[in-house]
């Protein structure tokens, strides 16, 4: 036993409420979208927001659903959602990813993946600059050629790659 007092858990109540909130309002966007598009059949099938519109029921409604259980269930117990040194975990790698997400438009898929590939390395694996650098450009290299040459699918490409003619 340690003498270190036990770390009281952040409980579940809310984020299940505000995941469910988020999840049911993507699903009316994904429903809004769809029915703009039009969810009907014409002459060649199903038109574009067919199958989207359904999948946004589906979500809209399961969503609904938990956010209504965790209010009529607000006062019931509070189980433990996680630790804060386990949010803590998750916040160091989520903010990371929001980052790159960003600078994936700003600056392209290859140059953001290589970034990132790079700060997740030092900074959570603490590795050597020489091993950093080979990994975080070999990995966006090979995917390179990987999906713009073999499969023929272009990906975001920023500045960097419109000047080196990629």
């Amino acid at each position: 036993m340690s003498d270190q007092p036990e770390e009281a858990p952040v409980g579940s109540r809310w984020p299940e409420l505000l995941v469910a909130a988020f999840l049911l309002g993507v699903a009316l966007l994904v429903i809004k979208d769809s029915l703009r598009v039009g969810i009907g059949w014409a002459d060649d099938g199903p038109r574009a927001g067919y199958f989207p519109f359904y999948i946004g029921l589906i979500l809209a409604g399961a969503s609904g659903f938990l956010l209504v259980r965790q209010l009529l269930h607000w006062r019931a117990r509070n189980p433990a959602f996680a630790t804060r040194a386990q949010l803590g975990s998750v916040i160091a790698v989520l903010v990371p990813m929001l980052v790159y997400v960003a600078l994936i438009a700003l600056i392209g898929i290859y140059v953001a993946s290589a970034l990132l590939i790079g700060w997740f390395m030092r900074r959570h694996g603490a590795y050597r600059w020489r091993l950093i650098a080979a990994v975080s450009v070999g990995v966006p290299l090979f995917f390179y050629f990987v999906f713009e040459r073999w499969f023929l699918v272009l990906l975001p490409k920023g500045p960097l790659e419109a000047l080196i003619g990629l």
